[in-house]
């Protein structure tokens, strides 16, 4: 069976054949590193495959990144961040490519600190979280990288705490960077209904076992988890979104549907039973209108 995810032990042994020191503490797990280090040392370019951590980069080349079912080009300076419920990788990087990286787990962020990091925008598997930069934003993220470089060398006796406000300052630097659509405000009620049905949404994914099943399929169902009316669901998100109740639920089906198709040997019957379908037909007929091909065609062009 395919692996969907890769794991941290696994990140070290196809970029560093396992030498790397991991930096695995009772502050959870961190590491920093520079693109151009990495590349020179011919390291194995990574799969496309979800990974059971976070990363950031500033990355300055021209590239193309892959992200779920999108391919993002990039080119000149460029800020990403990457999620563990969003399988991704990029084009093999070339020896002009310059940059930085950093990986960590929830675990970094859960002692001693107030961020969590499934509430921001930012690592919702729906999103795409890619920023071009001038030159001078460029210069800041680098100046924290470097920081972080120096800290995670240092024998300084606080240097965990020191680096999370290095990772928290590019995280709240990035949320100021995203469209006014995700600084909703807290006092209105429409936005609110918006938000909860986004966070409910989004923890059905990523789906990593067939005996996982999305149980949201319908408006109807989510109004009921929500204890609204249905009606006042689909005003409320309409009028925040501009788009419908079902358009949000179709587009998260269809891109874990390519996911599942993409990174997982599961036959099309139990990817069908894990997203929510009564049978595989109604999947099939379901995913043909929305993408015009079949499971079957999609799975065999993408292999």
């Amino acid at each position: 069976m395919k692996k969907i995810t890769e794991s941290l032990t696994e990140f070290y042994k196809h970029k560093f054949n396992g030498l790397a020191e991991e930096l695995q503490t009772k502050f959870g797990h961190f590491n920093v590193f520079r693109i151009e280090e990495w590349v020179n040392a011919g390291s194995h370019y990574p799969a496309y495959i979800r990974r059971d951590f976070y990363k950031i980069m500033l990355f300055s080349g021209t590239n193309v990144f892959h992200y779920g079912d999108k391919s993002i080009p990039v080119s000149g300076n460029t800020l990403l961040f990457f999620n563990p419920k969003t399988p991704y990788t990029s084009e093999p990087l070339s020896a002009a490519s310059r940059g930085y990286y950093c990986i960590f787990d929830d675990e970094f962020f859960r002692v001693n600190h107030r961020l969590n990091l499934n509430d921001l925008p930012l690592f919702k598997s729906s999103s795409r979280p890619v920023f071009s930069l001038t030159d001078d934003q460029s210069a800041a993220v680098q100046l924290v990288f470097e920081k972080m470089l120096q800290e995670a060398s240092s024998d300084y006796i606080y240097k965990y705490e020191l680096i999370k406000n290095y990772v928290s300052e590019l995280i709240y630097s990035a949320i100021k960077l995203q469209p006014s659509v995700q600084e909703l405000s807290s006092h209105n009620a429409g936005s609110r209904i918006y938000a909860v049905f986004l966070e409910l949404l989004e923890r059905q994914f990523p789906i990593t076992a067939t005996s996982q099943r999305f149980a949201f399929r319908s408006p109807k169902i989510i109004a009921d988890s929500l204890a609204v009316h249905v009606n006042h669901l689909n005003r409320a998100i309409k009028s925040i979104s501009g788009r419908t109740t079902t358009d949000h639920i179709t587009e998260r089906l269809i891109s874990e549907a390519k996911t599942l198709l993409n990174h997982t040997d599961w036959n099309i019957g139990e990817i069908s039973y894990v997203l929510g379908f009564e049978n595989q037909a109604q999947f099939n007929v379901f995913f043909k209108k929305h993408t015009r091909t079949s499971p079957t065609s999609f799975r065999k062009v993408s292999i």
